[in-house]
This record gives C-alpha cells, sequence and structure tokens, in this order.
C-alpha cells in the first residue's frame, strides 16, 4: 500500500524559510513523478512544484525563484525548499505521487506564514 507522509510545516515569519518533507513508500517502481500542491482557505487545490523520475522540475509562477523541489530516489523522499515566504503561501501542503497510473496523496502538513 503506498504511502506519503508529509513534515515540516509550521508557522514562520513573513520573509523566512521552511523544508517540507514527504517520505513515500510502498512501492518499487522507480518510475514515478512527485509533486507538491497546495490548497488554501476558499480556494482550489493548485499544484506548486513537481518533479519528475528523471529529475525535471516545473514551477508555479507564484513560486518561482522561491521555492526548490528535490528528491532522494535511495531513501523515497521529496522535498520543497520554501524561502522569502509570503503570507500568500499560508495554505496547507499536500504531497502526490503519481507512480505509473495511480495517484497518491499525503495528508497535508499546514504551513502559516504570519507575523
Amino acid at each position: 500500500q503506498v504511502q506519503l507522509v508529509e513534515s515540516g510545516g509550521g508557522l514562520v515569519q513573513p520573509g523566512g524559510s521552511l523544508r517540507l518533507s514527504c517520505a513515500a513508500s510502498g512501492f518499487t517502481s522507480r518510475t514515478y513523478h512527485m509533486s507538491w500542491y497546495r490548497q488554501a482557505p476558499g480556494k482550489e487545490r493548485e499544484l506548486v512544484a513537481a518533479i519528475t523520475s528523471a529529475g525535471g522540475t516545473n514551477y508555479a509562477d507564484s513560486v518561482k525563484g522561491r521555492f526548490t523541489i528535490s528528491k532522494d530516489d535511495a531513501k523515497k523522499m521529496v522535498y520543497l525548499q520554501m524561502n522569502s515566504l509570503k503570507p500568500e503561501d499560508t495554505a496547507v501542503y499536500y504531497c502526490r505521487a503519481l507512480v505509473g497510473f495511480l495517484n497518491y496523496w499525503g495528508q497535508g502538513t499546514q504551513v502559516t506564514v504570519s507575523s
């Protein structure tokens, strides 16, 4: 059974940094794509950053230059380094895995950017 467990969320002041982690387990395929989404209150879930099995990345325009997605295939970990955080980055952040044609989600971790 595939499981995704996020960690690293919390309260941070504007301009600060956080690093989110996502631990994936329950699959052996080396072909999987990972991504981070977020959902703010009253808004739809949106893609923040994605990384393919080959290491290609893409980012939402709103986070380009501030956020970096990375992964450690040996540990099946995916990270989201978030710098220069803004109040509008406040949301629940979700890890998503696409393994073959199957889609999996983590439970989410809250990020709050406030002074």
